[in-house]
């Protein structure tokens, strides 16, 4: 196990999410209310997807009136009434790099639509069904606060006796993977153990990197941003090799 990832760009697309904070507030909502609707039940407690969902609103700090009328949505009728759909649109950005999309949506022609552009606008090209997906796979993603966490050494030694498969360093997180039918199982474990998950869900993690120079890394994230200002867009997922001249120049993206 190493507490490194050269995928690790969440202190990047963090801050660039809490710029955002109304449209990002949306996208979490419409998550709940899909993942409750699907599961069938309104109660996180039984419903794993919806509990998932809450705990990722919760990380972000959703206020708790907008979970709870996210989750009444998903059983009211009529107008109240919710409609969404899991889309997929794969791509390639500037540089041959994959671009996974995932969203929730009321009208694909709409979201087809809007994705497309944000590629066509950013150098990129938006390919077809399976297109990319066989560079990225499946997986189970655990965020840990740093600060309530014991040491590096014994938080690997939980991971591994709680079956993650790895953890990476996030800054003031760690982040553990996990197979993703064990993303509950490995959660508990460490809750077990003493340590509380601050959120969890399911996430594409890139097999394949890509690598780019600086120039073509500023106009992937330009792609990125554009994509994640879409109110449909749910996660966006790419295989650049996020490297350390890259990681520190992101600070000058869009300028």
């Amino acid at each position: 196990m190493s507490g490194h990832s050269k995928w690790a760009t969440t202190k990047y697309r963090k801050a660039a999410q809490d710029a955002k904070r109304s449209a990002l507030f949306s996208k979490l909502s419409r998550n709940i209310t899909v993942a409750a609707k699907e599961g069938g039940d309104p109660n996180p407690e039984n419903n794993a997807s919806l509990a998932a969902a809450v705990a990722k609103a919760k990380s972000y700090s959703l206020p708790k009136d907008k979970i709870d009328t996210a989750i009444k949505k998903a059983f009211g009728t009529g107008s109240d009434s919710a409609k969404f759909e899991n889309v997929v649109y794969e791509g390639y950005g500037p540089a041959g790099v994959a671009i996974y999309v995932e969203a929730l949506t009321d009208n694909r022609n709409r979201t087809a639509a809007d994705v497309r552009s944000a590629f066509s606008h950013s150098g990129g090209n938006l390919g077809t069904t399976g297109s990319v997906a066989f560079q990225f796979e499946r997986k189970g993603q655990i965020a840990v606060e740093k600060s309530q966490s014991p040491d590096e050494d014994e938080f690997m030694m939980l991971v591994a006796e709680a079956g993650g498969d790895d953890y990476e360093d996030a800054e003031e997180e760690w982040v553990v993977i996990t197979a993703p039918t064990e993303l509950v199982n490995v959660k508990k474990g460490l809750e077990d153990a003493g340590v509380e998950a601050k959120g969890y869900e399911l996430i594409m993690q890139p097999t394949t990197p890509t690598e780019v120079g600086v120039s073509d890394a500023k106009k992937v994230l330009r792609l990125i941003d554009r994509l994640e200002e879409l109110e449909d867009l749910q996660n966006v997922y790419h295989t650049m090799d996020m490297t350390d001249e890259i990681a520190a120049a992101l600070g000058t993206v869009g300028e």
